[in-house]
């Protein structure tokens, strides 16, 4: 099988390492491309995306990730663009507390919890890429159809997405498929599999800026399983005009619980939507210190999608070929918890391709490391994760409250929250164990 370099770049350690194509630009396929050519490898980036651009809405970045990505020098620029996340707060409908706790630093953490702009991110690691591989390292306009390999290497067929017309191939050692719930390489791997599974909820996320939430870097989590509207700050720069970007989404159930029907509803992937559609049932969410109603009639639209996850696979890897991100665990936006576990698979594969001298042993080594843990994720967010302390107090008290103690008490609330901690990874002790192993792997190398 051919597997000339073309147009990676080339060091000397790159060459002794070897080559790797990435399918997918996104945070996840960027963030593997900065990780495996810190690991010394040569790297190209195929994007589907005729032009890199600061789209979406905002995101959450765990602790653990964010330790990933000030490893890669990035830490000055997540804060001089996003958030650092002080607070994490829990109300019902009528917005009474139910948990609130602090996050990030103000928690004790050696590093920062942020909330961003998905596209203002993607840009930050787009000119960090282009940075450390040069501009070439990413070919945008091309997608990854499917792949072939042999023990030799690894070719992936590359297709224009809009027209469906074949491309130039790239060849390498490793394919590593970031590209998304809708993986063609998933596919090829799992034919069988079928569409994404549908949770019953839809999803309707926008942008609003407005006057400071609160202390202006607080998470708000309000309502139930069947009824949530989630808003945070997600802008550095507007904070420094005394404002806050509001991120922002409402959700609602339009399936039962027990809806055998798993298929996403006919709808285009971020549709954008008038307010009308989903705004009514909020009318009466206006809690004083956050108005629902008038961020969502400010915005006046919202991008709409249904809330869907895969069932976790059997396996990640074959040959020479595996998934990264949404192409391996899409799972349920619950617990902020998607982006994060991209960038550690990001870094979880370059590390296992360090210790191990065949790529075999090393994606092996990178399933165990990975597939479980995420596996885990994706099953306690179909239980509601962190925010079953929502559906508990909407079931045992749902006119409300005096005291919330007086429906769940302190110690059961405080192990909900520790329990989607530990399983996510990302507890105050797991977090410094991780920040004091990579600075003594740093030491060592130095």
């Amino acid at each position: 099988m051919n597997t000339d370099p073309g147009p990676f770049q080339r060091s000397t350690r790159a060459q002794t390492r070897g080559r790797i194509v990435i399918a997918g630009g996104g945070i996840g396929g960027l963030v593997a491309a900065l990780t495996l050519h810190e690991a010394g490898f040569a790297v190209r980036v195929v994007e589907a995306a005729r032009e890199i651009r600061a789209l979406g809405v905002g995101i959450n970045l765990q602790p653990h990730a964010v330790l990933v990505l000030s490893e890669l020098g990035l830490l000055d620029d997540l804060r001089e663009t996003g958030i650092e996340t002080g607070s994490l707060l829990y109300v019902n409908k009528f917005g009474q507390t139910i948990w609130q706790e602090p996050r990030g630093v103000a928690a004790g953490y050696p590093i920062p919890q942020f909330s961003i702009h998905r596209g203002e991110l993607h840009l930050v690691l787009l000119r960090a890429v282009e940075r450390a591989l040069g501009k070439e390292a990413v070919r945008c306009g091309a997608t990854v159809a499917r792949f072939e390999q042999d023990a030799d290497g690894v070719v992936a067929h590359c297709v224009d997405r809009e027209s469906g017309r074949a491309l130039d191939p790239e060849a390498a050692d490793l394919l590593v498929a970031a590209d998304g719930i809708h993986s063609a390489v998933r596919r090829q791997l799992f034919p069988d599999e079928g569409p994404a599974r549908f949770s019953g909820c839809m999803l309707w996320r926008a942008l609003t800026e407005a006057d400071p939430l609160l202390d202006g870097r607080t998470m708000v989590w309000a309502g139930h399983a069947a009824q949530k509207f989630i808003a945070y700050p997600v802008s550095a720069e507007a904070s420094r005009r005394g404002r806050s970007l509001v991120n922002w989404i409402a959700e609602l159930r339009i399936r039962p619980v027990d809806d055998p029907d798993r298929t996403p509803p006919p709808t285009d992937w971020n549709r954008r939507v008038d307010a009308s559609v989903f705004a009514r049932p909020f009318d009466s969410w206006d809690f004083d210190w956050l108005d629902v109603p008038k961020l969502i009639a400010t915005t006046g639209f919202a991008y709409e999608f249904p809330m869907v996850d895969r069932d976790p696979l059997p396996f990640w890897s074959r040959g020479r070929v595996t998934l990264l991100g949404d192409a391996a665990h899409p799972m349920y936006p619950i617990g902020s918890n998607g982006a994060s576990q991209a960038i550690l698979d990001a870094r979880a594969l370059a590390d296992r391709l360090l210790e191990h001298p065949s790529i075999e042993d090393a994606l092996a080594a990178y399933d165990a490391a990975r597939r479980p843990v995420t596996a885990a994720i994706v099953a306690a967010n179909r239980r509601q994760g962190p925010d079953e302390v929502m559906l508990i107090a909407e079931q045992r008290a749902p006119q409300g409250f005096s005291h919330i103690h007086d429906v769940i008490g302190p110690d059961e609330l405080q192990s909900i929250a520790a329990k989607y901690k530990q399983t996510a990874g990302f507890d105050r002790e797991s977090v410094a164990q991780a920040a004091a192993r990579r600075r003594a792997a740093i030491e060592r190398s130095a």
